[in-house]
């Protein structure tokens, strides 16, 4: 079985890449949409590379297979009876025992895919803004409510000269985190290229009627932003938002906010 573990660490992990990204949305977890196409192509090379693997190891006789062993004398080998050099070896001609070890990740991926970033990894990272300065923002379009992103309202809570919020409803979504004074955030991981990069965006909202939703819970808010801080400062972050309905609604396919 060691001859064709090479090519199956190639099945298994071209499998569960193709398993995340061809039937399914899972992918979205890890990397922004934009990188799916390449995913694919690696997926499918993986796995061709692996049965190419697997069809040659067949055809290769193994390394018993035609050897052949001449009896050897402990007078013709200085008394080590022919196996001299074949102590203290751990591995054979499908290299290291240790390489199966591989092979753990790429099972998880295809039966176990990790669920995406949330409120741990909120959590974990300190208050990051995008580096830019107070200034006017365009229109925000006719209509009550408007949806917004998290991110988008909290450019424009915290940046924007025009206080193009003001006297406008707003509808984020978004999953609850909490502080430590029991509020409560909607946030949201901004991704730029995978998951590795993920920035964290947040809302303080008040006045809903329910408090005690657990982390990691998905909902949507409509609301009224509350001006906060001076523009610009570290006292206007995070932005708040007076809640007039919270709804808890199933988490999109995709998880993560552009920035």
């Amino acid at each position: 079985m060691r001859r064709y573990g090479p090519a199956a660490l190639l099945l298994l992990t071209g499998g569960a890449v193709l398993r995340i990204t061809l039937f399914g949305e899972l992918y979205l977890r890890y990397v922004q949409a934009g990188l799916r196409p390449y995913l694919i192509v690696s997926g499918v090379a993986l796995v061709l590379l692996g049965l190419v693997t697997a069809v040659l190891r067949h055809r290769t006789p193994g390394p018993h297979e035609d050897v052949h062993h001449e009896d050897v004398h402990p007078e013709d080998d200085g008394g080590h009876g022919g196996h001299e050099g074949h102590e203290g070896h751990s591995h054979g001609p499908a290299g290291p025992r240790v390489a199966w070890l591989l092979t753990l990740p790429a099972l998880a991926l295809l039966l176990f895919p990790p669920p995406a970033l949330g409120s741990y990894s909120a959590g974990r990272e300190a208050a990051q803004r995008a580096a830019q300065g107070v200034g006017a923002f365009p229109a925000l379009p006719a209509g009550n409510p408007v949806e917004l992103t998290v991110a988008e309202f909290s450019s424009r809570a915290i940046y924007d000269s025009g206080r193009s919020l003001k006297g406008r409803t707003v509808r984020l979504t978004g999953f609850v985190t909490h502080g430590d004074d029991g509020t409560w955030y909607v946030t949201r991981l901004v991704v730029t290229c995978c998951a590795a990069d993920a920035t964290t965006g947040k809302v303080e909202i008040r006045n809903a009627d329910d408090d005690a939703l657990p982390a990691d819970t998905w909902v949507t808010v409509t609301g009224s932003w509350r001006p906060k801080g001076r523009l610009g400062s570290d006292a206007a972050w995070p932005p708040v938002l007076d809640a007039a309905t919270v709804t808890q609604v199933k988490q999109p396919a995709d998880p993560y906010e552009k920035p």
